[in-house]
């Protein structure tokens, strides 16, 4: 399977922490590139952001055609939303693009997995997953697929990878009760989970944009 295209940006030289950023539906890698000058803090440490372009595959709830997708939604109910087959061919995509960095020098223990919609959703599900724990998980506006199965899927050392997710109250796409839902989950398997909600749809905000950045600056401190 070749290495997914991808979307770079450093913050400064020599970089020694990587975010690597799942975009949504439909979207592409160039998605969240403009969030780095917003998110960035000064005294932060040099970052490179990895953005990636999933494949294109048909989705069948937009009728079959072909668009950047983490995996097929062939149903809204969350259930059974997500194609299995598909989440586990992008975590494994994904799971190259961390094998990558490592690589280029910046260990496990400081990446940033993170994601958005559906890209959250492959964030998730492939931090369940990780026996090698990462610096941390971001789920923004999303769920966990196959969340009935997230005990038997979770690896033990997963646990010690801190999370953050936001939702927005009013979300027309992925219900709220989804990510609240998923957060509760993630807290009962022994992750720590940073929650938080917001008045907006499916989209992100400055508020959320502040909290994330709040949340990066303590794992950045940490020794």
């Amino acid at each position: 399977m070749a290495l997914l295209e991808t979307v770079e940006h450093e913050t400064a030289p020599d970089p020694r922490w990587t975010v690597l950023w799942l975009h949504g539906l439909g979207a592409d890698g160039h998605d969240f590139a403009p969030i780095v000058p917003e998110l960035v803090r000064r005294e932060w440490p040099a970052l490179r952001f990895v953005f990636p372009h999933a494949p294109q595959r048909a989705v069948t709830i937009n009728g079959g055609i072909r668009m950047r997708a983490w995996y097929d939604i062939v149903d809204f109910d969350l259930a059974n939303r997500a194609d299995e087959t598909g989440v586990a061919e992008s975590i494994v995509q994904v799971e190259a693009l961390i094998a990558r960095e490592r690589e280029r020098g910046v260990p496990a223990s400081r990446i940033v997995l993170a994601g958005f919609s559906q890209g959250g959703a492959i964030a998730l599900a492939a931090g369940l997953r990780r026996s090698e724990p990462l610096a941390g998980l971001v789920g923004l506006s999303t769920y966990l697929p196959a969340a009935n199965k997230a005990a038997e899927f979770l690896a033990e050392a997963a646990v010690a990878q801190p999370l953050f997710m936001g939702h927005g109250i009013q979300d027309p796409v992925v219900p709220f009760a989804a990510g609240e839902y998923t957060a509760s989950l993630l807290k009962m398997l022994g992750f720590a989970v940073d929650w938080h909600h917001y008045p907006m749809a499916h989209q992100v905000c400055a508020e959320e944009i502040g909290d994330l950045g709040d949340w990066l600056s303590r794992l950045f401190a940490s020794p």
